[in-house]
């Protein structure tokens, strides 16, 4: 798995890039090698807001999570437990998907 963070309006600090590489660092043993994840993480000066947006590129799919909190530590859970939830989500549904064969032609 490939992952990319990036900070907008701030300067990106290495407790802050470890902090989101560990987290969202989990999800490496959930997708495939060729899985890219980008992070943004954005603070908003007019109200405070600390936001941590997430695009997943898997294999036919595209998962977007987007946590915001005042605090980017915070923020940077959230998001990483949302992304988690969802791609269980789209590992069983793939899994599903296998089983759902039709019947081969020409047999009865």
């Amino acid at each position: 798995m490939r992952l990319e963070v990036r900070a907008r309006n701030f300067e990106l600090t290495p407790e802050i890039r470890t902090h989101a590489e560990a987290k969202l660092g989990r999800l490496s043993k959930q997708l495939a090698d060729e899985a890219t994840v980008e992070v943004e993480l954005i603070e908003e000066s007019k109200h405070g807001q600390q936001t941590a947006e997430a695009t997943l590129f898997a294999k036919g799919s595209t998962i977007r999570a987007t946590e915001s909190t005042s605090d980017m530590r915070a923020s940077i859970d959230k998001l990483a437990e949302n992304l988690e939830r969802q791609v269980v989500s789209y590992r069983e549904k793939r899994r599903l998907e296998r089983r759902r064969r039709a019947p081969h032609h020409g047999t009865t």
